[in-house]
């Protein structure tokens, strides 16, 4: 059996290799229990929920067994908010003991007093954040009722729009192509591919550009989009004049057409 930890950093980087530090090509948040496959020094290859490996610093991770099988237990809640400040003290006056970004888990202590919330964080300290910035903690399952799933992955990612690019990136402070098209999935409790292609052993199947609905993924040479209706769909990109998370169009007499992509899909995918 691999050794298990807990993300306690916000925002924990996965980069290529500890000679490469700066290489950035996943960020795990607050809360994921991870595999530790391998140690070299401060660095830990680690294998996250969703199956995606790389390395990661020692500062992000609490290897202590008990403390991963007690969070394991705990009933946890997702941060739906773009971020959620956990106070040391239930008032907006309070220290901030850390900033959770979207997707991180918290376990909730008690019920809600007052529109606050106590919370534990994944490291032991307790703190209190905003009951409204927390949302059901969805594990892997399979949807159930397919229009109203796909009308959810849609609202999910539109949560992300005017978000900066950031190659690897998976938080309203930034967050790549296939960074928002994995998130929405995962917030909604369906693990897919991290990368921008359709690959075996993930749910995400081929179908043809005519079949096409809300929630099904477009894939270009390195890139991919959610399909949101109406010939439009949503992306994180760096192109330059359309920046970050924002909306285009497969229709030529549409404003927001992107010709450099409709003539260059590569593929149409979805879990239906």
């Amino acid at each position: 059996m691999k050794d298990k930890a807990l993300i306690i950093r916000s925002i924990a980087p996965l980069v290529e290799s500890p000679l490469h530090a700066e290489s950035l090509t996943d960020e795990a948040l607050c809360g994921m229990v991870v595999e530790v496959l391998e140690q070299q020094g401060e660095w830990n290859y680690i294998r996250t929920p969703y199956r995606y490996e790389g390395w990661m610093h020692e500062s992000c991770l609490l290897k202590d067994p008990a403390c991963v099988r007690r969070w394991e237990t705990l009933p946890k809640k997702t941060v739906w908010f773009r971020c959620a400040d956990v106070l040391k003290e239930p008032k907006v006056q309070g220290a901030i003991l850390q900033t959770v970004w979207r997707g991180g888990l918290l376990a909730p202590l008690g019920e809600p007093e007052e529109g606050w919330r106590k919370v534990l964080l994944p490291d032991g300290r307790e703190g209190f954040t905003p009951d409204e910035f927390l949302g059901k903690y969805v594990t892997e399952q399979t949807p159930a009722g397919e229009e109203a799933f796909r009308e959810a992955l849609v609202k999910t990612a539109m949560l992300y729009e005017g978000t900066q690019y950031r190659w690897g990136g998976k938080t309203p402070e930034g967050i790549d192509c296939s960074g928002l098209c994995s998130m929405a999935y995962l917030l909604n409790g369906v693990i897919i591919y991290r990368d921008a292609a359709i690959k075996e052993g993930f749910p995400m199947h081929e179908i043809s550009l005519s079949e096409i609905k809300k929630g099904d993924l477009l894939f270009f040479p390195g890139h991919v989009a959610m399909y949101i209706g109406g010939n439009r769909f949503i992306h994180s990109t760096g192109h330059m004049g359309t920046h970050g998370v924002t909306i285009n169009s497969l229709d030529p007499k549409d404003p927001l057409y992107r010709e450099d992509l409709r003539s260059h899909i590569t593929a149409v995918g979805s879990i239906f």
